[in-house]
């Protein structure tokens, strides 16, 4: 006689909380530890000191080194209370099911917003960014055709099935940490053999007497961030992991603390070989260090991973991470179209209708926006969703659970109010057009927040469920 499963074995099996989440599992479970940190690792992009390297490295005076550090202590504080509430609730939705669960359903749905301003976008400035670098190699290829055709592979990809993603991030972080490897080597070569740039070992790339102010850093960081940004992304996928409890939190933490060392060592070696920050182009810069260490093959093979990396690889993980936000917040039924965004593909298993839209979101985006314009509003839209979600564990487990005694006062309250105040700090950095753009689509979600819930009178139905 068969054995009837018990969906709360089955759950416990599978590393699930037993707390019923309100949602009926819809996604395929299949990613590992391993899968969620190379995710995370492509999201962030290994070789993303290639955008900002050379506008960081002149906003700090040439300290762009002491800038990624700054930027990864920032964000390792968060990245542990992404860890914190993805153990609580592993659920799809990252920073919009954790701080509508742990602070309130709707500053939640707030949140959620914000992240749509922020990841909705990102797809589409990564395209840009790759059209932009493609130019320099190939000029006579139209910008519309790039845009449509790496639009079209990683929206195929996405909406094909999470295997396929996995595999495709395997593929191109190997090829970018190989690139990374080579310039190095190169880099080192040039400086402690040739004896060019500042020829030997320097602690001026992290700190130079009488240039270090808080302003500098702040406005620097705000920089800087932009690389760090996506590590959350993980959390998106925690109803497609296995034992996701246990393998969210630690991949998160550290994925982070993995590409702040890569960064670290690019900048690094970067600022031993061209000290000069003064003559960076602020497009082209970490190229042009490249080509001046590696000769024009590494310059070309850089520019060309690098394209491909970024509007394809890069691009291929934001649009997974936000199509799963999208899908999450329209099975609450909180955005317009949400009966058809939350359609999941029958065969695939895959938000696959939120895919189709990203992408086509993605291609108005690379087309019409300026890149400056995207990279104030990405900004705004991380470090918003990032004090939030610190916020949420204070409150979650601090107030609302009671969590008490000396490490839990460390890990639920002090810990999470540094992270606040790091970000917070970094997000005073921002000038005056940032703000303006950031409250703006703040004020919309409000408006359609309201809409929704009857005057914040109504919440999601899976939220009487838990």
């Amino acid at each position: 006689m068969s054995k009837v499963s018990n969906p709360q074995q089955t759950a416990m099996q599978e590393g699930v909380s037993e707390k019923p989440t309100g949602y009926a599992q819809e996604l395929n479970r299949t990613l590992t530890f391993k899968d969620l940190v190379a995710f995370g690792l492509i999201t962030m992009l290994p070789i993303a000191p290639t955008q900002v390297y050379a506008m960081a490295s002149i906003e700090s005076f040439g300290m762009a080194p002491l800038v990624y550090l700054v930027g990864m202590i920032a964000m390792i504080f968060t990245a542990m209370s992404y860890s914190t509430m993805s153990k609580e609730f592993p659920i799809a939705g990252s920073a919009y099911s954790f701080v509508q669960r742990g602070l309130n359903a709707h500053v939640g749905f707030l949140t959620g917003w914000i992240i749509i301003m922020d990841y909705l976008i990102i797809p589409g400035m990564l395209i840009a960014f790759s059209n932009l670098w493609l130019s320099a190699v190939l000029p006579g290829v139209p910008n519309l055709v790039i845009i449509i055709l790496f639009t079209l592979i990683i929206t195929f990809i996405n909406a094909r099935g999470i295997s396929l993603t996995r595999w495709a991030s395997y593929l191109f972080l190997i090829c970018q940490l190989g690139l990374i490897a080579i310039f190095v080597i190169c880099a080192a070569k040039y400086v402690w053999i040739d004896g060019k740039g500042m020829g030997g070992l320097s602690l001026s790339p992290f700190f130079q007497p009488g240039k270090v102010d808080l302003h500098l850093i702040a406005t620097a960081a705000s920089i800087a961030v932009l690389g760090f940004i996506g590590f959350d992304s993980i959390s998106t996928l925690s109803e497609e992991t296995k034992n996701p409890t246990k393998t969210v939190g630690r991949s998160v933490v550290a994925s982070l603390a993995l590409i702040g060392t890569l960064f670290l060592v690019q900048s690094y070696m970067a600022t031993l070989a061209h000290p000069d920050y003064k003559n960076l182009d602020s497009g082209m810069g970490f190229f042009d260090i490249i080509r001046e260490v590696g000769g024009g093959a590494l310059y070309y093979g850089f520019i060309i991973i690098g394209v491909v990396s970024v509007g394809i690889a890069n691009a291929l993980t934001v649009q997974s991470a936000i199509s799963r936000v999208i899908y999450s917040m329209s099975r609450d039924k909180l955005l317009p179209f949400s009966g058809f965004l939350a359609k999941v593909h029958p065969n695939y298993k895959t938000p696959a209708n939120a895919t189709i839209f990203v992408g086509v979101v993605s291609v108005f985006v690379a087309i019409f926006l300026s890149l400056d314009f995207i990279t104030k509003i990405v900004n705004f839209g991380a470090m918003s969703t990032y004090m939030l979600l610190n916020l949420s564990v204070v409150t979650h487990f601090f107030f609302k659970k009671k969590r008490r005694g000396f490490v839990n006062f460390i890990r639920y309250f002090v810990s999470p109010l540094i992270g606040f105040s790091v970000i917070a700090f970094i997000w005073s950095g921002f000038d005056r057009i940032t703000y303006i753009i950031g409250f703006t689509w703040l004020a919309i979600g409000i408006v359609l927040g309201a809409f929704k819930s009857k005057g914040y009178k109504e919440v999601p139905p899976a939220l009487g469920e838990v």
